[in-house]
């Protein structure tokens, strides 16, 4: 794991995909390719994935000034106004068609956060005085309707004109709680970088809030990120993702640098190191390589490795070892990201497979590209590795 290879692995895979999934005909970006990369043209488009590809590209160019990565971004961004972008509610649609027309006009306060992570990437990569405006709308939405003031943290969903909602749920694996850890740590991420774009007192308040909540309320003393919970923070399940716990131990890292208060920052490095130790020891594959996805509350552990935790996992132990100076971390780092090269790698078709079998065999059923499978993850990972190295 070096530099040139991060470079190599983001520049000639994955982001030349997903060059390739721009609609220039509705605008955006396609909302599905399969196995081989081949794009269905009438699938849905989500705004998860339309806000990944925007941050992707605006990271791209923020690193490398290409004006390719720079078209990209602002494909990507000029459909998020033109049709997810609630012109009189506010906020943001989940789904629209292919074409751009709300499918479904629901307010996930998970999807705005990506937004908002977005579009402040965006605006630090290239200057676009729009999308900072957007960003900051969307920030005062998010304050204004998914806050919890009684409990802190943010809740999951409402409908369209901002009511209470019955289903919270992201997706049909989700729990239909009022709380996620899924939610907040992607709060806290966007807040992240929406503070890096100008000095601003209620958005670092804000970031520092739910940085606390999720140091006192999801992670828990095992090191583990408790994953759903009622709105006063009772844990609902006892189940683990690997993926989002070492995920989480650097974004928390990120976090509090962006605070930029001395006692938060060492509670947090104590945090973050906890959470890479326990996962480290646990969730490492010794006998096929890489990541175990997640358990469940009897200790089962799913056999199937899913892309996106690999990717974290390098972000995350390289964190572990420029905060410890352990060995064993840049050495469970390495080895994830061969394991990435050796077997998620797809070097025909582009991009990552995603997911593989318990004997690392890829399940072609899945697609390449979707409402969930997106070059955020990944790329995310490279310029980690760019920016940490350099």
């Amino acid at each position: 794991m070096n530099k040139i290879d991060a470079e190599k692995m983001a520049r000639e895979n994955i982001l030349p995909f997903w060059q390739e999934m721009a609609d220039k005909e509705y605008g955006g970006f396609y909302g599905e390719a399969d196995f081989y990369g081949k794009i269905n043209k009438t699938a849905d488009k989500g705004c998860i994935l339309n806000s990944r590809i925007l941050w992707t590209f605006s990271a791209a160019y923020n690193l490398y000034k290409d004006e390719a990565y720079k078209a990209s971004a602002e494909q990507a961004k000029e459909f998020l106004f033109s049709s997810f972008l609630d012109k009189e509610y506010g906020g943001l649609y989940w789904l629209v068609n292919n074409s751009g027309q709300p499918v479904n006009t629901r307010k996930q306060f998970y999807n705005i956060a990506f937004a908002v992570y977005a579009l402040s990437e965006h605006y630090l990569s290239a200057g676009d005085q729009s999308s900072l405006e957007l960003a900051v709308t969307l920030f005062d939405t998010m304050e204004r309707y998914g806050l919890d003031p009684v409990y802190g943290g943010y809740i999951e969903a409402r409908t369209y004109n901002w009511q209470d909602i019955d289903d919270y749920r992201l997706s049909s694996k989700e729990l239909n709680c009022p709380k996620s850890m899924n939610t907040n740590l992607h709060v806290l991420e966007a807040y992240t970088t929406l503070s890096r774009t100008g000095e601003n007192d209620r958005i670092k308040k804000a970031l520092e809030n739910v940085l606390r909540v999720t140091l006192d309320k999801i992670v828990n003393k095992t090191g583990n990120f408790e994953l759903f919970f009622d709105m006063n923070w009772r844990s609902l399940v006892k189940d683990i993702s690997y993926g989002h716990d070492i995920e989480g131990s650097w974004l928390l890292y990120e976090a509090a640098l962006a605070v930029g208060k001395e006692e938060l920052i060492n509670k947090t490095k104590q945090a973050a190191l906890l959470t890479a130790e326990v996962t480290y020891n646990t969730a490492i594959d010794k006998k096929n390589g890489g990541l175990f996805s997640g358990c469940d509350e009897s200790g089962q552990i799913s056999g199937k490795k899913e892309w996106w935790p690999q990717a974290e996992a390098v972000a995350g132990f390289y964190n572990a070892y420029e905060l410890s100076g352990e060995q064993k971390y840049l050495d469970a780092a390495n080895s994830i990201w061969n394991y990435i090269k050796n077997y998620f790698t797809d070097y025909t078709y582009n991009e990552w497979h995603n997911e593989l079998d318990n004997n690392n065999i890829p399940d072609k059923n899945m697609p390449k590209a979707g409402f969930w499978k997106c070059p955020y993850h990944n790329a995310r990972a490279c310029f980690e590795i760019i920016r940490r190295m350099s």
